[in-house]
């Protein structure tokens, strides 16, 4: 969720990179810097932390020039630093690149360029791009030409500008997967990573599309398809928006914003530790950042602790690792884990979940668990946090920053990230047949597809929410893995629409909440497992026959809750243990809807905080 801007035209540059940097501070970021074509030379200035320590830095000096490209970075390779801030250089400081996304083949780039000589100063995968620019443009002395052969040689996601001290006429860019956009001015050209950047100096753009390129100069904007370098010829777009939503890219809400993100943030947390075989098949699971030894053979159990969204996305993997690698977990909220003297074997392995790596009483269960002597794994979204300092290992999410208080991508990613660790184990294991294992690496592979189908019907879903944001009471259940879910159901309706909402195992009905079932209440029943359609129908009678409505939502094609439930939302067939990944979506647009209709803002609710620091 990086910004990218960039200038060429008639104007000191510097400031307008500042002030554009700015418009794009809302995205989420960790260090900032600029690089700008002074003369013969690219002056480069970057600072850990916020943008006005960018600003500090450069205050008083002069750093002219009419074209130049800036950066803020939410550090993924590599801990907040000012070494790993963008702009990333070749050796001579003749190329400057600032990129978003994640280069998932860098690691053999980096081992290549490294044979040939190369030495790199930072940890980013961002560098790498900026020494096999220069390697190829030594070789086609075209920086056109370069910058097209190192595109064919990426593997993952990116949107990048390029300028050379060669070429001080240009700024070369291009995306795949992360957004760009073109602002068009009058003897003056821009790029930004969102609109809001380029408000106040033009409102016609060009969206760049999926593999295509952009040379800008002062005076005109060429387009390129990145696959052959053939120019193409398009009408620009008028931007109408108002600032707000703007950065919201056109959304009402930094929620719904971050609900339609989950399928480029899954597929950014999954890809790259997915293995492939020649024919592009995914065939293993590689962390890079850790290590899988012996432990994972002789461990006793594991032992999860999170707090809030995080736990319950722990209760999920509870399920999984079970089903998948035959291995005992046990989950703890955080709070509670710390202060009941809990009893730990130094065979256990102990993972901590936490979205900002912050989370008080979380940090204090890891390290009683460290002092314990047990090697503790993390799972955050936040490079540089505490959390990932003081773990053993960390998994990161790769969500990238979350604006909204409740949780959406950070959820789903986490599910992922367990997910994967899971099916590591349970192969470490000898537990999962091989063609067993490559199959679900498969159905892994089409979940965000499947989530972009879920959100191409939520209409349904808003009609929904329309006719029951008022009911008084609203009950989730569900069994296994869906019973899991409806925690995290729950809570996202309480969070941002304030009413009472509640999830209960289904099989507890008749031991005590049916009790409070009448014509004011809602059941929302979670149902993507086909084993179990029978007994979570009948739990579904029995609500209804008190008057309450009923939703269900399931994979099941046919008439398992025809007669059964109001309303039927159905999720794409998926394997019933990755189920939680898509039943989750339904649940959170209906929160989002409720919170809406209620006239209350779904970003900021109240007496939350996105990251509780505190106990």
């Amino acid at each position: 969720m990086c910004g990218i801007v960039g200038y060429v035209g008639n104007k000191q540059a510097t400031p307008i990179l500042i002030d554009s940097l700015k418009k794009l501070e809302y995205r989420g970021y960790d260090s900032a810097g600029i690089a700008v074509l002074d003369g013969d030379n690219i002056i480069v200035r970057k600072a850990k932390g916020a943008l006005k320590v960018l600003e500090q830095r450069i205050a008083g000096e002069t750093v002219k020039g009419s074209l130049g490209i800036g950066h803020t970075r939410w550090a993924t390779h590599g801990e907040p630093s000012d070494v790993n801030a963008h702009p990333q250089t070749n050796l001579s400081g003749t190329i400057a690149v600032v990129h978003n996304g994640i280069i998932e083949n860098y690691a053999k780039l980096k081992e290549w360029l490294q044979s040939q000589n190369v030495v790199f100063r930072s940890q980013t995968d961002t560098e790498v791009i900026a020494h096999l620019i220069n390697f190829n443009y030594e070789k086609t002395g075209d920086i056109f030409q370069a910058v097209l052969e190192t595109l064919s040689r990426l593997e993952g996601s990116y949107a990048l500008a390029v300028i050379c001290t060669d070429y001080p006429d240009r700024i070369i860019c291009a995306r795949k997967e992360c957004p760009l956009v073109v602002g068009l001015g009058n003897g003056e050209n821009f790029i930004a990573s969102d609109v809001p950047a380029l408000l106040e100096h033009t409102r016609e753009v060009y969206f760049l599309d999926q593999n295509e390129m952009a040379v800008l100069y002062t005076d005109h904007v060429d387009l390129y398809k990145a696959e052959t370098g053939e120019k193409i010829i398009r009408a620009p777009y008028h931007v109408d928006w108002d600032v707000s939503s703007a950065e919201k890219g056109g959304y009402p809400h930094f929620m719904l914003k971050e609900i339609h993100e989950q399928p480029k943030a899954l597929t950014d947390t999954m890809r790259p530790r997915l293995v492939r075989d020649s024919s592009g098949r995914p065939v293993d699971i590689e962390f890079e950042e850790m290590k899988f030894g012996d432990e994972w053979k002789t461990a006793r159990r594991i032992i999860v602790t999170a707090c809030g969204t995080a736990y319950h996305a722990g209760v999920v993997a509870k399920y999984a690792f079970e089903k998948l690698a035959r291995l005992q977990v046990d989950v703890d909220v955080a709070s509670e884990f710390r202060y009941r003297d809990p009893i730990l074997y130094k065979d256990d392995i102990f993972i901590v979940i936490s979205q900002s790596g912050e989370t008080a009483d979380t940090l204090a269960a890891m390290r009683l668990a460290k002092t314990a002597g047990l090697t503790v794994i993390a799972i955050t979204n936040c490079v540089g946090s505490t959390v990932s300092r003081e773990a053993d290992e960390v998994i990161y999410t790769w969500a990238g920053p979350e604006i909204a208080v409740a949780s959406t991508k950070a959820y789903t990613t986490q599910l992922m990230c367990l997910y994967l660790l899971a099916l590591k184990a349970a192969k470490i294991r000898g537990e999962i047949s091989g063609s067993d294992y490559t199959a679900m690496l498969g159905e892994l592979e089409h979940i965000p597809c499947k989530i972009q189908e879920i959100l191409d019907g939520k209409s349904v879903i808003q009609k929904f929410a329309s006719e029951q944001f008022n009911k008084e009471k609203i009950f989730y259940i569900g069994r296994q893995f869906d019973s899991a879910t409806s925690l995290e159901c729950a809570l996202k309706l309480k969070e941002v629409s304030y009413m009472h909402s509640e999830a209960f195992a289904a099989g507890e009905l008749k031991h005590g909440p049916i009790a409070l079932v009448d014509k004011n209440t809602l059941v929302v029943a979670v149902a993507s497992m086909p084993a179990l359609y029978e007994k979570i129908g009948s739990n579904i009678v029995e609500v209804k026959t008190r008057g309450a409505a009923t939703f269900v939502i399931t994979q099941d094609e046919g008439d398992s809750f025809k007669t059964q439930a109001d309303v039927i939302f159905r999720i794409p067939p998926v394997n019933d243990v990755f189920a939680s990944m898509l039943t989750i979506i339904p649940a959170q647009l209906f929160a989002y809807y409720c919170a809406v209709l209620r006239g209350n803002d779904p970003d900021k609710p109240r007496n939350l905080a996105k990251s509780v620091t505190v106990e």
